[in-house]
C-alpha cells in the first residue's frame, strides 16, 4: 500500500536527489510517453502504443518482469494464489490483460482444453504470449489468445466464465476504463463466478504516474463495483505475498 503521493513535486525532487542515474531514463520515458499520448486518441491506444515500444526492447520488460527468474516467480505467485482461493480444472477462465502468459501458461496447463481465454489491448504483447505456448508446448490446450479494443467484452458469452482475473491491469487505467469493465464483467460471469484483480492502493490522495501508474483507495473501487450491482470483497491474505499491489474479488449481487 502506498501513503506518499508519487505525483508531487516533493516526492520527485527527493527520489531525484536519492537517485541521481534515474534521472536521464526517466526524462526520456517522460519524453517518449508525451509523444505517444499526444498522437492516441483515448487511453486504452495510448497504452498500446506503449506496450508496442516496450514489448519492442523486452517482452518481459513489458510486463513489469524483465528477469526470467522474476518472470517465472510473480507469474507462480499468481497462479498458486488463485488455484487456492478457487480455481479449478474445469472452471472457464478469462484473464483480462493476459500479456505474455507470465502467469497464464500455468493457468492454461491447470485447466482442461479450451477453457481459458486471454484478451489483450497490445497484439504485440500476444505476439509473444504465442511464443511462450510454443515454448512450453501448450498448443493441444487450445487457448484463446484475442487482441481487444476496450474492456467491453461484447464479443464474449453471457455467463460464461466461472474466474475472470485481471492482474496488473487496474494499476495502469484510469477510472473509466475501470467503470466500463465493471459494467460489463457481471454479464459473463456464470453464476457462482468471481472476478480478481489487483490495483495500486493508498490511502492517502488518488493520483498517477506518467498515465501509467494509477493510485486508488478501495473504497473508491468498491463504490464503484456496487454502482454495477457487483459486490467487493479484500482480500487480505494476497498483502502477504511479495507483491505490492492489492486485490479485490467481485461477484454478482
Amino acid at each position: 500500500m502506498e501513503r506518499k503521493n508519487r505525483a508531487s513535486l516533493s516526492h520527485k525532487a527527493r527520489y531525484a536527489a536519492r537517485n541521481p542515474g534515474r534521472i536521464t531514463p526517466y526524462a526520456r520515458r517522460v519524453a517518449r510517453d508525451t509523444w505517444l499520448r499526444l498522437r492516441a486518441r483515448d487511453h486504452v491506444a495510448y497504452y498500446r502504443a506503449v506496450m508496442k515500444s516496450d514489448t519492442a526492447k523486452n517482452p518481459r520488460g513489458a510486463v513489469g518482469t524483465p528477469t526470467e527468474k522474476r518472470w517465472m516467480a510473480l507469474g507462480a505467485m499468481q497462479f498458486e494464489y488463485l488455484v487456492g482461493h478457487g480455481l479449478e480444472p474445469g472452471h472457464r477462465m478469462l484473464e483480462i490483460g493476459c500479456g505474455n502468459l507470465r502467469a497464464g501458461r500455468l493457468f492454461i496447463d491447470h485447466l482442461a482444453p479450451g477453457h481459458y481465454y486471454g484478451i489483450d489491448i497490445s497484439p504485440d504483447i500476444l505476439f509473444a504470449a504465442e511464443e511462450t505456448l510454443v515454448r512450453y508446448g501448450l498448443q493441444g490446450k487450445l487457448p484463446h489468445l484475442t487482441p481487444v479494443r476496450d474492456l467491453r467484452l461484447e464479443f464474449l458469452p453471457d455467463a460464461h466464465f466461472d474466474v475472470v482475473h485481471a492482474h496488473s491491469v487496474f494499476s495502469h487505467s484510469p477510472l473509466d476504463v475501470i467503470d466500463e469493465c465493471f459494467a460489463h464483467v457481471g454479464r459473463v460471469l456464470a453464476p457462482g463466478g468471481f472476478f480478481d484483480f489487483t490495483f495500486n492502493r493508498t490511502e492517502g490522495k488518488e493520483h498517477q504516474v506518467l498515465r501509467e501508474d494509477f493510485y486508488y483507495r478501495t473504497g473508491t473501487l468498491v463504490e464503484l463495483a456496487g454502482k454495477h450491482k457487483l459486490d467487493a470483497s479484500f482480500m487480505d491474505d494476497w498483502e502477504q505475498t511479495a507483491h505490492k499491489q492489492s486485490k479485490l474479488r467481485v461477484t454478482r449481487a
